[in-house]
């Protein structure tokens, strides 16, 4: 069974773009890297995307493939192909876990979600996201609304009902 990402918390930012990643977090990066063993430091593919996200995403080595394999099976040249390709390929940066535990975030990434002295990583499964921690409440606000539409009595694994079986 292939772990997941699970929680949330926020860690510091030093001058240097250098940010603890939540040791929960690392177990799975390194599970996710099939090249990766003890005394190697995990990769992993960070998406920052255009202009629109407001976050940084972290896959795993085994998602990330996952995701350029369902691209590949897109028509080549097409709209929904380069758009993709453009997102995953072009607008992300492969790294890895500092020996420290640490992610090391380029200037220009920090300066694109306006992060400073601190990051919140929140878990969604299969990848995790980082976000300046103001702009995640306004997000969350958004999420808490949907949330309050469903009305007070409803059980959030209702939801999965959408979801057919296969």
């Amino acid at each position: 069974m292939v772990r997941r990402f699970r929680g949330e918390s926020v860690h510091k930012v030093d001058g240097k773009g250098r940010v603890s990643i939540p040791a929960a977090f690392r177990r799975v990066l390194e599970e996710g890297d099939p090249e990766w063993t003890d005394g190697l430091a995990p990769n992993l593919v960070v998406v920052y995307g255009d202009h629109r996200r407001q976050f940084l995403e972290g896959y795993t080595m085994q998602a990330i493939a996952e995701v350029d394999e369902r691209i590949s099976r897109l028509p080549r040249g097409s709209k929904p192909r380069r758009i993709l390709e453009r997102m995953f390929n072009g607008q992300s940066l492969q790294t890895q876990v500092d020996p420290t535990g640490r992610l090391v975030l380029p200037q220009k990434l920090r300066e694109k979600i306006g992060l400073g002295e601190e990051a919140l990583f929140i878990a969604t499964g299969d990848t995790f996201q980082i976000w300046k921690p103001e702009a995640f409440e306004s997000h969350q606000a958004e999420i808490d609304s949907w949330y309050e539409d469903l009305g007070p009595d409803v059980d959030p694994l209702e939801l999965l009902e959408q979801v057919g079986t296969e």
